[in-house]
């Protein structure tokens, strides 16, 4: 049975589900759905309701989807993002309910002023960051960047920021003041 499944998805991958079709409508949908909800383009009136021109909204939305798929480099992209953003949203539901079987007495919430909702948005903003520069392939060139540090070049660049740090010091205005220092 799992090699019907298996052989069923393999089907969808030849004919290019995953590679054209689903890409394709994710973009056609987002661009679309953005054209629509700012009006872009304008508006017409039909039947005295005045509604986004869904005509002009459609085709550049197709336009933008097909210059999407063209780009096997963006397709690529749009599906490992995707793939992981997906794999981070199963993580912070797992943490969710962990995290909720120790409030068992009262609910588990991310709302109002608890540190918790800061916490997991700084965490969920640094994990799509990730995501997005490993699948540009940036993070790699930042791990070489630091697996080649030496100390000659870590002390130049402790001695400038020491540097800059001073002069930020010196030119600062003294409090209660609104004119420059250097004016008096």
């Amino acid at each position: 049975m799992t090699s019907a499944f298996r052989s069923g998805l393999e089907f969808l991958n030849e004919i290019g589900l995953y590679d054209v079709v689903l890409p394709f409508m994710l973009v056609f949908t987002l661009v679309f759905a953005i054209l629509e909800k700012t009006r872009l383009f304008g508006e017409h009136e039909v039947n005295g309701k005045i509604i986004p021109k869904k005509n002009l909204n459609a085709i550049v939305a197709v336009t933008f989807g097909f210059l999407v798929i063209a780009s096997t480099q963006i397709v690529a992209v749009i599906n490992e993002v995707l793939a992981n953003a997906a794999l981070l949203l199963i993580m912070v539901v797992c943490f969710m309910l962990l995290a909720g079987a120790l409030h068992a007495d009262k609910g588990f919430s991310l709302e109002g002023k608890e540190p918790w909702m800061m916490i997991m948005m700084v965490i969920m903003f640094g994990g799509i960051s990730l995501i997005f520069l490993n699948s540009l392939g940036w993070l790699q060139f930042a791990l070489e960047l630091l697996q080649n540090l030496d100390v000659e070049w870590v002390s130049s660049l402790v001695f400038f920021a020491i540097v800059i740090g001073l002069i930020m010091f010196i030119t600062k205005d003294p409090k209660g003041s609104g004119k420059d220092a250097s004016s008096n």
